[in-house]
C-alpha cells in the first residue's frame, strides 16, 4: 500500500464493515427497522486478485478468491453497497444496509456504536496476532571465528 494513500472516511467505514465478519451480526438490531429494498441481492462470485512482484514491480495474476456482493436501497434513495471476502451473505446484506445509513443522518450514531467498536476489536485482533508471530520470531546471528588480533 502506498504510504501516501490515506482513505476517505465512507472508505474507512466499508474496510471495517468487509472485515466485521460475523460481528456484525450482533449489531443487526441495530441496524433493523429500517425499511429497505435489495436492488441486487447478495451472490456470490469470483474476483481475480492481483499482485505484484516486490510489492512494487511488474503486475501479475495471483489467483481467484470468492466474493459476496450487495446492494441495497432505502427508502428515501440513498444506496449502500458492499464486497465482502468469502460467502457470508447475510453479512453482504449487512454490510450494505449498514453503507447506506452511515450516508444519512444516522451516521452520527452508528459511527460511535458500530464503526468505532468494531474498528477497536479489528485493531485488538490484529494486535494480538502480531504479538503471536513476533513471538514465534527467530533471529538469527553470526559467529565470526579466527579473527582474534
Amino acid at each position: 500500500m502506498n504510504a501516501d494513500f490515506a482513505p476517505t472516511e465512507r472508505q474507512r467505514w466499508m474496510q471495517v464493515l468487509a472485515r466485521a465478519e460475523d460481528a456484525l451480526a450482533g449489531y443487526e438490531s441495530l441496524l433493523g427497522g429500517v425499511p429497505y429494498q435489495c436492488i441486487r441481492k447478495p451472490e456470490t462470485g469470483m474476483a481475480m486478485v492481483r499482485g505484484r512482484t516486490g510489492g512494487t514491480g511488474q503486475a501479475f495474476n495471483l489467483g481467484e478468491m470468492t466474493v459476496t456482493r450487495c446492494v441495497v436501497q432505502l427508502q428515501d434513495g440513498r444506496a449502500g453497497y458492499s464486497y465482502i471476502a468469502g460467502r457470508n451473505k447475510r453479512h453482504a446484506e449487512l454490510a450494505a444496509l449498514a453503507d447506506a445509513l452511515l450516508l444519512g443522518q444516522e451516521k452520527a450514531q452508528l459511527m460511535p456504536s458500530l464503526i468505532e467498536p468494531l474498528a477497536r476489536s479489528q485493531q485488538q485482533a490484529r494486535q494480538a496476532r502480531q504479538a503471536q508471530v513476533a513471538a514465534s520470531k527467530v533471529e538469527f546471528f553470526t559467529l565470526l571465528r579466527g579473527e582474534n588480533e
